[in-house]
């Protein structure tokens, strides 16, 4: 088999299925995309793509869009809940792009996808086809649509997000509620003037609760995540619409800065925080997973994104470097280049779900006080460095 006679179905129309589906048709792969939904659009809130992430973009073609579609982060800020002590401020903007060779990105996730969608030829992404299942034979994977419908591929990627409904056919687990649930909203760029001369990221830290918000959309508007203690929310639909009034109860005598962002809301969302625990797996002989289907994660260091670009540059890589006949051994180069990045993320994400959220106390004031002390980027070189590269160097390849 040739790369060009390879059949590739990935599923999902997220951030990693298009990055997939670029890159294979870049090297005359067939590849076809099926995204339940049945329109692409507004869904979703705000993303932080760091450098790690951004340079594949700008790898991919994507550069110009995201330039115009998006903010790129002067400085990531944290400050202190009630009185607004400033904790830390690591400066990001030309020092990213000199360190990095990429800026920190601030993007709605439709812009994110409308910059991967626009590099993809028309008709190559299929929707309103959810897919039910998939059924591995020795030379070939029947995909299964919830409309009856069935189609045929060498390989499936499955790229369907933290309720993946083909993780099944590769790992038997479920999802993991962290304790937390998280109130989304988008307001307008009034809200936090100062982004206009100063787009960054700007977090806060409490007991039991932690608010980030940063320009979106070109600056034009502002997304929130405040996230709070809530084991109610382990039993709670994946999203609901939540209330203004309540939120701004739940965040009652914090800094009036974070108030009035809050308080501009129209409408506000509210999502349990799960991830799973991380599987040994990534893939069976010819079904890989990537992205959130992979390695979901908490979004406490904002790598979502990140980590499924990263898996799309090294998943094609795999299935395009190794003999087009053994598709099993390209998955498996692929979970095993992938598996130790992706973990230490996951551990680091999970770590944070403790270190945000502090009561006040001596922890607190330790964990302050390192803040205090991170004034350049260097500390971050393990996350926005090139893991890709690395990894293909210590792999041989």
């Amino acid at each position: 088999m040739t790369a060009v006679g390879l059949r590739v179905a990935v599923v999902g129309a997220g951030v990693s299925g298009l990055a997939v589906a670029i890159l294979l048709r870049r090297r005359g792969v067939r590849c076809d995309v099926y995204e339940k939904s049945d329109a692409l659009g507004a869904v979703g809130a705000g993303i932080q793509l760091s450098p790690n992430g951004a340079r594949i973009l700008h790898e991919l073609g994507a550069e110009p869009a995201m330039r115009r579609r998006s903010s790129a982060a002067h400085a990531i800020e944290t400050r202190r809940w009630n009185d607004g002590t400033l904790l830390s401020r690591v400066a990001h903007g030309t020092a990213c792009e000199d360190r990095f060779q990429a800026p920190y990105y601030l993007v709605h996730r439709a812009d994110l996808q409308a910059c991967l969608v626009d590099l993809l030829p028309p008709g190559r992404i299929q929707l309103g086809r959810a897919v039910t299942g998939v059924v591995e034979h020795g030379d070939r994977v029947e995909l299964r649509f919830a409309d009856g419908g069935s189609t045929t591929a060498d390989v499936v990627i499955a790229a369907d997000g933290v309720h993946s409904a083909l993780r099944a056919a590769v790992v038997d687990d479920s999802p993991v509620f962290s304790g937390y649930s998280v109130y989304r909203g988008l307001v307008p760029a009034a809200a936090v003037p100062s982004f206009e001369d100063d787009p960054r990221v700007m977090f806060w830290f409490g007991p039991g609760r932690h608010v980030t918000y940063y320009p979106v959309s070109s600056g034009r508007t502002v997304h929130f995540s405040a996230v709070c203690a809530d084991p109610s929310a382990g039993t709670a639909p994946r999203s609901s619409t939540a209330d203004v009034p309540n939120l701004l109860a739940e965040f009652d005598g914090w800094h009036e800065d974070v108030r009035q962002v809050m308080r501009t809301a129209e409408s506000v969302t509210r999502w349990g925080l799960f991830d799973r625990n991380l599987s040994d797996r990534y893939r069976t002989g010819r079904v890989a997973l990537i992205g959130d289907a992979a390695h979901p994660m908490l979004p406490f260091l904002s790598q979502g994104a990140s980590q499924a670009l990263e898996d799309a540059v090294v998943l094609v890589d795999s299935l395009l470097t190794e003999s087009m006949t053994d598709i099993p051994a390209a998955l498996r180069r692929y979970e095993a280049v992938r598996r130790p990045r992706t973990a230490e993320v996951h551990r680091q994400s999970r770590l944070r779900a403790d270190t945000f959220h502090l009561p006040d106390g001596p922890l607190q004031a330790e964990r302050d006080a390192a803040l205090a002390g991170l004034r350049d980027l260097a500390h971050l070189d393990w996350l926005y460095g090139d893991a890709v590269r690395s990894a293909h160097a210590l792999a041989g390849h």
